[in-house]
């Protein structure tokens, strides 16, 4: 992990700002949806990019019913149900 120097307060609400120039370095624009891990004792800011529901691949997806899916995995998925051939 690299250290950055940079130390912020926590406000009365439990927020931070991120330093613009760690956002510019991330590409993190206003209002982008930032996922929350905790590891251990840290907490790990990420960019939220869409994933497939199976395989947390993030190419080529479709939304079906608020869940988001791969055409590859349609495709595993249809060969399985046997809807269609290999």
């Amino acid at each position: 992990m690299k250290n950055t120097g940079i130390v912020r307060k926590l406000d009365e609400l439990g927020r931070i700002t991120l330093p613009i120039e760690l956002r510019r370095n991330l590409g993190i624009d206003d209002r982008d949806p930032l996922e929350i891990y905790v590891e251990n004792d840290q907490i790990i800011l990420q960019k939220y990019e869409p994933a497939d529901l199976f395989t947390g691949e993030k190419g080529d997806l479709i939304e079906y019913c608020g869940k988001r899916v791969s055409k590859e995995t349609i495709k595993e998925l249809a060969i399985r149900a046997g809807y269609i051939q290999e």
